[in-house]
């Protein structure tokens, strides 16, 4: 598989934690993300809300609540 570099804005917060995770860790975050992207772009074009709106079902069917989330979003 050919590996291309893209530039994506993070906070501050999230690009700490990438920057300070192990390297194989760094991979999994890559690989899960290009992943994602992938399957974001072969699916028919929806909106950005649409997909927001999905994410965020998928996230409270798994448990995800307001405050977890407020949590994992204070944690390093």
């Amino acid at each position: 598989m050919t590996v291309q570099t893209i530039s994506i804005n993070v906070d501050a917060d999230a690009a700490r934690s990438f920057h300070a995770a192990p390297p194989e860790d760094r991979r999994k975050v890559e690989l899960l993300l290009s992943l994602r992207l992938r399957e974001l772009v072969q699916r028919p074009a929806r909106s950005l809300r649409g997909i927001m709106d999905e994410v965020g079902a998928e996230a409270a069917a798994k448990g995800l609540t307001p405050e977890i989330l407020e949590s994992l979003l204070r944690d390093e």
